[in-house]
C-alpha cells in the first residue's frame, strides 16, 4: 500500500476514534452507577495507544478531557460542574491532564511491549489507562479540591469515601470492561484494516 494511502487510512481511523470518544463520553452521562458516570471512552484511547503510540493516544486523551470540561460547564457532569464552579482553571487542567496522561502512559507501555506480544501490550495499556486517569483525578481531588471532597464525604472517613464513593464500583466496572474489550476491539480493528487494504 502506498505511503499516502496508509496516511489517509490512519487519519481516517484516528478521526473515527475521535468521533467514538465524543459519542461514548456523551453517552456516559446517561449511565450512572452510584454518584458518578460510567465511561467507556478509554477503549479507543487504548486502541490508538497500541496502533499509533503515545502521541496520538495523548491527543485522543486530550479530546476526552475537552469533552469532560464542556460537559462540566454545561452541567451534564454534576460533579464536574461543582468542581468547575469552585475553580474553572484547575478543573480544566485536571480534566485535560488526566486524559492526556492516560493516553500517553498507555502509548508508552504499548510501544515498549507490542514488539514482544501485541496482546500483552494491549492488556497492559488497558490496565494503565484507567489507573492513570482515576489516579490523577483522586490525587487532584486531594491536592486541590479537598474541601469539596470533604463535603462529598459528608462525615464519612475520607479514605473510605475515596475508595468506595469516589473510585468504587465505577472504576472496577470501567477497568474490567477496558481490559476485556480493548483486545477484542483491537483484533476486529486490525482485521478490518487488513480487509480495506
Amino acid at each position: 500500500m502506498s505511503n499516502t494511502r496508509t496516511k489517509s487510512m490512519n487519519a481516517a481511523l484516528l478521526g473515527l476514534f475521535t468521533a467514538i470518544i465524543v459519542v461514548l463520553q456523551l453517552m456516559s452521562y446517561l449511565i450512572k452507577i452510584g454518584t458518578f458516570n460510567l465511561s467507556l471512552v478509554l477503549i479507543p484511547i487504548v486502541l490508538a495507544a497500541v496502533m499509533y503510540g503515545p502521541k496520538h493516544a495523548s491527543i485522543l486523551g486530550g479530546v476526552f478531557g475537552v469533552i469532560v470540561v464542556i460537559a462540566s460547564v454545561a452541567g451534564l457532569d454534576g460533579g464536574g460542574n461543582v468542581l468547575f464552579q469552585s475553580s474553572p482553571v484547575l478543573t480544566t487542567l485536571v480534566c485535560l491532564i488526566k486524559g492526556i496522561a492516560a493516553g500517553f502512559v498507555a502509548g508508552v507501555i504499548a510501544n515498549a511491549l507490542k514488539g514482544k506480544s501485541l496482546y500483552a501490550a494491549v492488556i497492559l495499556a488497558a490496565v494503565a489507562a484507567p489507573v492513570v486517569n482515576t489516579g490523577i483525578f483522586v490525587l487532584s481531588m486531594l491536592l486541590f479540591f479537598k474541601d469539596t471532597l470533604n463535603a462529598w464525604a459528608n462525615g464519612t472517613a475520607l479514605a473510605y469515601y475515596i475508595i468506595v464513593g469516589l473510585i468504587g464500583v465505577n472504576f472496577i466496572i470501567e477497568f474490567v470492561i477496558n481490559v476485556v474489550l480493548s483486545p477484542v476491539v483491537l483484533t476486529v480493528t486490525r482485521a478490518l484494516k487488513k480487509e480495506i487494504r
